[in-house]
């Protein structure tokens, strides 16, 4: 028994573990001689209060779970008795349904009010989680003063295990938050996905394509209960979302589930590669990639990640080259002390596909209290964690952070009422766009015991402007208007672009599995590489604003396509869909090089250039004897004789720079088309843009 909490993965972790603190209950001993009455049922009832106070008194949040359910058999027999009801109450603040412990405590203290000498500041908790915020502070205050009153020794409160002006401060939060809520819409996502029991731990793709979760239905890969909660063993579950049907219905990962808890941690954005939670024994993080429509076999990370201690949660960028993950670890890989509890630390991806060294990310973002459920959004600047810090209104709430362009973070800031509540806010995943976020709750009028909901951002209110006439006036030509200035709100942007579609042959149309490589043109820096899937050809690719793009699209025995995307600091978020075309290498073959840049009516080139240019030189050191030729084009903006010699400058100007590199020069040759072979119509910007390009065309390739 003594091992409960190794075994309930992130079912226990997500509804029990996160609790304010774990207290050691005070004593409320249940008499039997008080108990007991003359009629049929009194050893069963008695029976379960002997189960449950076995696991009452272990003291841990999984336990106390277990000891609920064997206390609320008794209740059917006896419901006045004043111990059961206060354990009753005590128990439920352990439990994903907080907010139910207030009747069982408040009918204790009525029938005994001495039942426990921790009544009063259980009985505020109660209140504190049913927003009864001024009443909560009142039970709180007559904590406080108990305690001083038998130990008039100790005025401080910070060295006992419930800290009462710590809540009194969550309450005071909590009124503040309720009276200036955050518009948004909180929906159950539906049957295809929840079920009469526990689903929870949704992780999707930047998109919101598909989604990952974990759940305890009947039909797990164990085939069995789990004797230490009695309910079945986790299993990962995955759905897709179809924009006329809505999601699909949810099916078992059974590749990747095993006998015992499997339960997610996060997904990468484009959807490839998974992170997932087992207890072998003490909790260890994997990692699988997708390889067409099947899942790798998962594969523990390094020790770099995994410790002896706890990790629990995970999220990686954007880029795939960063790894920030939730543990509770005293100190860093660094040297540097962690800051209390369970903090955010951060790795990054070595040369040798092995996660580095871990940092503590220090303030603002963690604190002497607990961090949890971290989450990187795909935009590269904005995380989302849950955190018990100064600020919150009750257990873990919901921040963010924005990091500024020196890479520094700012203080977090409370995501707001309805999201945060007074109970524990964990785990919390938002989409691409950042309108919609997604999250696991017991609420009612679900499906099961837990299910997962769809948050839908409103952003601010937009007061209406009127005017009207006041009919009283008959004689009046005057209008009586009325104008109601908005407050004003700082609206977050999201500064991102979301680039998706297909990777497939030019002539079968077969789908390609294909490199995709993210460059930063103005740093010729190689960001990220990630891999088109091999089943469908679909890839989804995340840009955040701010830089100049060079893409570069590569696969065994056809020519690379590369595209640019120059996205403005300001740029908001969009999608686009982009299905590229791939031709095998041949003679005749052409491919537009869409990221060489030059000085503007010169030849020139730039140095965002050289990344492309660079990935010309591999080509034709790839295939030795292939011969190319280089073209230059132009708009149709300016005289024939200008832009034929512009067009031929610029193309001697790329020769140049592949001989510079090393590539004969009797393999290349160069020609000025000025104008007359548009690809593109000439009477928009975007068509001349098109128009102004650099291709090679493969002459042989002997």
């Amino acid at each position: 028994m003594k091992n409960i909490n190794k075994f309930l993965i992130s079912y226990l972790i997500i509804t029990l573990v996160f609790t304010s603190v774990i207290y050691c209950q005070s004593e409320a001993e249940i008499s039997r001689s008080e108990f007991r009455h003359e009629r049929e049922g009194f050893r069963e009832a008695w029976n379960s209060i002997s189960d449950a106070d076995a696991f009452y008194d272990m003291g841990e949040p999984g336990a106390y779970r277990i000891a609920l359910n064997h206390y609320l058999k008794a209740y059917q027999y006896n419901q006045n008795n004043p111990e059961l009801n206060y354990k009753i109450g005590a128990c439920y603040l352990y439990s994903a349904t907080k907010a139910k412990s207030l009747e069982f405590l408040r009918k204790a203290y009525r029938a005994k009010p001495g039942v426990a000498e921790d009544i009063y500041f259980l009985i505020g908790w109660g209140l504190q989680l049913n927003y009864e915020f001024d009443e909560a502070i009142e039970y709180f205050n007559k904590y406080k003063r108990q305690i001083r009153a038998e130990r008039s020794a100790r005025r401080r409160f910070d060295d006992i295990p419930r800290n009462p002006d710590k809540h009194i401060h969550e309450c005071n939060i909590g009124k503040n938050l309720v009276e200036k809520p955050i518009r948004v819409f909180i929906d159950n996502v539906g049957p295809a996905i929840n079920s009469q029991y526990p689903d929870y731990g949704p992780i999707i793709t930047v998109d919101e394509s598909v989604m990952i979760f974990c759940s305890r239905r009947e039909g797990s890969t164990g085939g069995q209960l789990d004797p230490n909660d009695m309910q079945y063993y986790e299993d990962l579950y995955i759905s897709h979302y179809h924009k006329n049907r809505g999601w699909s219905q949810a099916v078992n990962m059974r590749d990747l589930n095993t006998d015992g808890h499997d339960a997610t941690v996060a997904l990468s954005p484009d959807g490839q590669t998974l992170f997932i939670y087992r207890g072998v024994p003490q909790g260890t993080i994997f990692e699988s990639k997708l390889q067409g429509d099947s899942w790798s076999r998962p594969r523990e990370l390094g020790r770099n990640i995994n410790t002896r201690y706890q990790e629990t949660s995970a999220s990686i960028s954007y880029c795939g080259k960063y790894l920030y993950f939730v543990s509770e670890r005293p100190r860093d890989d660094f040297g540097n002390t962690s800051m209390g509890g369970k903090d955010i630390f951060v790795s990054e991806l070595q040369h040798n596909g092995r996660w580095g060294p871990a940092k503590n990310l220090g303030p603002p973002i963690n604190t002497e209290y607990d961090e949890e459920g971290i989450f990187m959004h795909p935009d590269g600047r904005t995380m989302y964690f849950s955190s018990k810090r100064e600020g919150s209104m009750g257990g873990y709430d919901i921040f963010y952070s924005e990091r500024d362009r020196d890479g520094k973070w700012g203080e977090p800031v409370n995501i707001g009422y309805p999201v945060n509540t007074p109970d524990d806010d964990v785990f919390f995943v938002v989409a691409g766009n950042a309108r919609y976020a997604y999250f696991s709750s017991d609420r009612e009028g679900g499906y099961g015991l837990q299910d997962i909901y769809r948050i839908t951002f409103l952003g601010p209110e937009k007061i209406m402007v009127y005017s009207s006439e006041d009919n009283l006036i008959a004689s009046s030509k005057a209008t009586i208007q009325q104008r109601v200035e908005p407050e004003k709100v700082e609206v977050r942007t999201v500064r991102l672009t979301v680039l998706k579609g297909t990777i497939t042959d030019a002539l079968s149309e077969e789908p390609i599995e294909a490199s995709i490589e993210l460059y930063d043109n103005e740093k010729d820096e190689l960001i990220s590489t990630m891999t088109s899937n091999s089943v469908t050809g679909g890839y989804l690719v995340s840009l955040p604003s701010g830089k100049n793009y060079g893409i570069a699209v590569r696969a065994k025995d056809y020519l690379f396509y590369s595209e640019n995307f120059d996205i403005p600091e300001t740029s908001t978020y969009q999608e686009v869909t982009k299905d590229i075309v791939l031709s095998k290498v041949g003679i005749g073959s052409r491919i537009v090089l869409r990221n060489i840049f030059f000085d503007f009516g010169k030849a020139t080139l730039r140095e965002t250039s050289f990344s492309e240019l660079n990935r010309l030189v591999t080509l034709m050191e790839s295939y030795p004897r292939m011969r190319i030729e280089i073209g230059g084009h132009t708009d149709n903006r300016g005289s024939l004789d200008f832009n034929t010699k512009l067009s031929e400058d610029r193309a001697k100007s790329v020769v140049d720079y592949l001989i510079d590199k090393g590539i004969s020069k009797n393999r290349l040759s160069y020609k000025g088309y000025a104008f007359t072979e548009p690809i593109a119509t000439n009477d928009t910007d975007e068509g001349r843009q098109q128009n102004r390009r650099v291709e090679f065309k493969v002459i042989s390739i002997n």
